[in-house]
């Protein structure tokens, strides 16, 4: 028997005036996804997170089986191990995401002199910057901030890492895509460790306006990457190994790095990211299917991308959800149903940092449903099923039970 888990990350989403009340998913065409729906058990999740603040890879781990009251201690982390950056429990390990700051009331005009009230988060991405320019960027702010015991760690895109040996992971910070056209003033790190924080974001901002790569993406009418913000800490935590508890091999196959890292602290091999032609959907169904020559399980995360997750354009994430099912989906069902049975659990999420709408398709390869060849893999059948709402993190269980 082979097990396959997949995670949709952001598929699921609220009914779109758009749309004509539709959520996306309804509005697209998925025929695979709606026979997973329609060959086996379809409800609801609910992740026990009360007390835990939601973030990156809560979902992630909590799918396969770990409390995060317990285990989950921030993105951070996570990121932390799919990076190979060495980090104890000692040590406090953030989120560093290049973002766009600019003067309240001005449209670049005028100058941010200190990070406060009269700024505000015109793009928490950066524009989506490239990783080759981001890592220039990263790699100039440890050469002038990083120190024995502050170091940051290129990542990709507008994601990276800053490890504080020893230091503290008490402040409340914020993730800053909350803050969208928004001032900063009250979503700036407070709390213990916090004066630590707000002076290396300002010190940042200082080094990264009047940076070369800065230059050049204004001179090219793109977003400036003109400071660090620092989110998503937390403390490196020895998971149990999820492949020793239920006696499998396991892979995972994600391009995020903060699922990857989930995989990687349950104690699955990683699919070298090279292999995933930079995230395409039927790369990773491809290299899914080569890593179960080997594995009995594969946890395979990819959702929908950034510029469409945090974008207006409702009828390009309905491209997105289809292209999911077309090149994702579909490939992987049909390569695994040549390999013999398998079971599956098809999660879906509105993102890595919303637990919201969470629902699930459940069941074996082959298998015939006894339901109406209309049930689809939509948030309102999930909820029409009636079934009682499933907890996420003892879901593995039911999954590996022998039978």
């Amino acid at each position: 028997m082979k097990y396959v888990i997949v995670h949709a990350g952001g598929l699921a989403d609220h009914p779109q005036h758009e749309l004509g009340g539709r959520t996306p998913l309804q509005a697209s065409a998925t025929p695979h996804l709606d026979r997973l729906a329609q060959s086996g058990e379809l409800g609801q999740l609910v992740f026990p997170a009360d007390g835990v603040r939601p973030g990156g890879g809560l979902s992630g781990a909590a799918i396969l089986g770990y409390d995060p009251k317990k285990y989950y201690q921030g993105p951070g982390p996570l990121e932390a191990a799919s990076l190979g950056v060495s980090a104890t429990e000692h040590d406090a390990v953030y989120r560093c995401t290049l973002v766009t700051l600019k003067p309240d009331g001005g449209k670049g005009g005028g100058e941010i002199k200190k990070l406060g009230p009269h700024v505000l988060m015109d793009d928490a991405t950066a524009g989506l910057i490239e990783t080759e320019e981001a890592r220039e960027l990263i790699e100039a702010i440890n050469e002038q901030l990083g120190s024995e015991t502050i170091q940051f760690y290129p990542g990709a895109g507008h994601r990276h890492l800053m490890v504080w040996v020893g230091g503290i992971a008490r402040a409340v910070c914020v993730d800053p895509q909350t803050l969208l056209g928004r001032s900063i003033a009250d979503a700036l790190p407070i709390g213990d460790g916090a004066d630590i924080l707000r002076t290396l974001m300002d010190a940042s901002h200082f080094i990264l306006r009047g940076h070369p790569v800065n230059d050049e993406r204004v001179a090219a009418g793109k977003k400036p990457a003109n400071c660090v913000w620092l989110w998503g800490e937390g403390r490196a935590v020895l998971w149990p190994s999820l492949t020793e508890k239920y006696r499998v091999t396991g892979a995972v196959v994600a391009t995020s790095d903060v699922h990857r890292g989930v995989g990687i602290c349950a104690g699955l091999d990683a699919a070298d990211p090279e292999r995933l032609a930079g995230g395409h959907l039927r790369a990773k169904a491809a290299v899914a299917l080569e890593e179960f020559a080997k594995k009995d399980f594969v946890y395979v995360h990819a959702g929908l991308t950034d510029e469409v997750v945090h974008g207006t354009d409702i009828k390009a994430k309905v491209r997105g959800i289809e292209e999911f099912d077309r090149d994702l989906v579909g490939p992987l069902l049909e390569g695994l149903a040549k390999q013999g049975p398998y079971r599956f659990l098809v999660v879906c999420d509105q993102g890595e940092e919303a637990l919201g709408h969470a629902f699930y398709a459940f069941g074996e390869g082959g298998g015939k449903g006894s339901v109406p060849a209309g049930r689809r893999f939509t948030e309102s059948d999930a909820q029409a099923a009636n079934r009682p709402a499933r907890d996420a993190t003892k879901f593995m269980h039911k999954f590996f039970a022998k039978g």
